[in-house]
């Protein structure tokens, strides 16, 4: 009987990745930069599409720890020329015994403790599983039940990761994770056709690698877990732990059930392993992260590098934007991928960093993208995943790059409010001022088609606006005529005026559009605020003729 050992996530192969031949294989960490010149790994190859975005972030927070670029000068250099397997196997080996997933010690993203408890069900590790008041009401009808009675330990370690990285909210004593339940992770895709490697190195931040004497304080589970709840202590930045460890947070007091199985199988992935996880333990109160949103992480970073961030205003607590249902468009842009105006919104800093210094260092690969993902929390119930793509333009100097900006947050104002404008004239017209919320599903939904038909259109006007030389008062001029023409068509498809139609609605009907359409054009109270947010000339009022006069 062959002989099973523990399984160490960094000296094993365990990460599923596919090769732009499109051929998939286990890989070990250190190997994403194998084949890079002839065969390499462009992605993940997960069948969740939260474990690929939670593959991401583990890899970029390895590389963060282990074997970070000093400054924004040496990042160049690994841009152009990647390490070798052997240099990052060597890098990471530094780090290696605070990856071991099973056998006797530490274990990765585990308690210090055997916490001896009743088990869980191994598939409620993932966020998306049935929990145990939806079975008890038989409301597991889109995510059933028992569909995981197993799993194999890659798959484990990455179910493991993603809890402890986004947990949500989990009853009394239950923390969430470090960026609060459920954040919202944005990932720059340098190209098309760029490599696992260059899109890990994208999105790293500069910093220096941990010190041996810090590892206990950046990996939680090298050290007795530090207890919240009556009489517990907050895990901060500096205080008692290390900024390095906004990539391993550990808010859940965790350990893994394992068996040995001679015919081990994997539930979710369909791959053998002798030892299979078959459930878990936990205790509550695990750690209580607070003030990590916003704190310093290195020279240009922010905790979290991936994570966008807000405030209610100057002065208040920062926090960790969180998906939406709808998904994130380009409605979000400002705060997602540029700074508000207000400077309440803040991008991800790896956004901040790649559009301010990185893209042009890397020669400006063609069709850069910006990936946004996460789960749609309600509380404990997660909704769905969200995960959306858009391009992510930028100009080739500073004063340039400055004005993009600039643009894309008056194009992106005068659209909200072109947008709210056809959701309440929708309103007004069908139902009257104030009998229906313009939240209802019905009137919604305009605002959700007006959104959609303007984005293809914003993003070819965002990638002119970024070429020196355009004219960026001709470009907002053809937005605005964008804005209007969209936003008068879903208005008349939904308002549709018929000869049996009663008079007073489609009274109602025609002065709603009239000041839509006064409203797009920019001749009411309502146009000059968008001509204003666009910083356009108001039209002047065509003066009416007096009587008698001749044309």
């Amino acid at each position: 009987m062959t002989e099973i050992h523990p399984l160490n996530l960094i000296t094993e192969a365990w990460l599923p990745v596919r090769r732009r031949s499109g051929a998939c294989c286990l890989v070990r960490p250190g190997q994403i930069v194998e084949g890079l010149d002839d065969d390499p790994v462009i992605d993940f190859a997960w069948p969740r599409a939260d474990f690929r975005i939670a593959s991401f972030e583990f890899l970029i927070g390895l590389v963060a720890t282990a074997c970070p670029p000093a400054d924004r000068r040496a990042w160049p250099k690994d841009w152009r020329k990647p390490p070798t397997v052997d240099m990052l196997d060597k890098a990471f080996a530094r780090i290696a015994p605070a990856f071991w997933l099973d056998g006797p010690g530490p274990r990765f993203l585990q308690d210090h403790e055997e916490l001896a408890t009743g088990p869980e069900p191994v598939e409620r590790l993932l966020i998306d599983a049935p929990g145990e008041s939806t079975i008890k009401r038989n409301a597991d009808l889109f995510v059933h039940r028992d569909q995981v009675a197993r799993l194999g330990r890659g798959a484990a370690a990455m179910a493991l990761f993603t809890l402890q990285s986004w947990a949500p909210s989990g009853g009394a004593g239950n923390m969430t994770g470090l960026r609060g339940g459920g954040p919202l992770t944005t990932l720059v895709m340098p190209s098309a056709e760029a490599s696992l490697w260059q899109v890990i190195w994208a999105n790293v931040p500069c910093g220096r690698a941990v010190a041996d004497a810090d590892l206990s304080r950046v990996f939680p589970w090298l050290a007795p877990t530090i207890i919240s709840g009556k009489g517990g202590t907050e895990v901060r930045v500096d205080h008692n732990a290390h900024p390095l460890q906004c990539w391993w947070g550990m808010p859940r007091r965790i350990r893994l059930d394992f068996e040995n199985r001679a015919d081990g199988t994997c539930d979710l992935t369909g791959r053998a392993d002798g030892v299979v996880v078959t459930g878990w333990r936990q205790r509550p109160y695990g750690p209580k992260y607070a003030g990590w949103i916003g704190q310093p992480y290195a020279a240009d970073g922010l905790i979290h590098p991936l994570t966008p961030r807000y405030r209610q205003k100057e002065g208040t607590e920062w926090l960790a934007v969180h998906p939406q249902p709808g998904g994130i468009g380009y409605r979000h842009w400002t705060g997602v991928a540029v700074e508000s105006t207000d400077a309440n919104r803040l991008p991800a800093s790896c956004v901040t960093t790649w559009r301010n210094a990185r893209a042009r260092a890397a020669g400006f690969t063609e069709h850069p993208r910006l990936l946004a993902a996460g789960f749609d929390m309600d509380n404990m119930k997660a909704r769905g995943f969200v995960e959306s793509a858009m391009p992510l333009p930028g100009a080739h100097d500073e004063d340039r790059q400055h004005e993009l900006d600039d643009f894309a947050r008056q194009c992106v104002g005068a659209a909200t409010q072109v947008a709210d404008l056809l959701r309440g004239s929708v309103r007004e017209a069908l139902f009257g001022k104030g009998s229906v919320s313009v939240d209802a599903t019905l009137i919604a939904n305009v605002r959700e088609r007006f959104w959609l038909e303007t984005e293809t259109p914003f993003f070819a006007l965002l990638r002119e606006a970024a070429v020196a030389g355009s004219d960026l008062l001709v470009l907002k001029k053809a937005w605005l005529k964008t804005l209007k023409q969209a936003a008068l068509r879903e208005f008349d498809a939904m308002v549709v005026l018929e000869p049996d139609m009663d008079v007073k609605e489609a009274q109602r009907s025609a002065l709603a559009r009239m000041g839509l359409l006064g409203a797009v054009s920019g001749t009411n109270a309502a146009g000059k605020k968008i001509m204003q947010i666009l910083d356009l000339p108001v039209p002047v009022a065509t003066k009416q003729k007096k009587a008698g006069e001749v044309s």
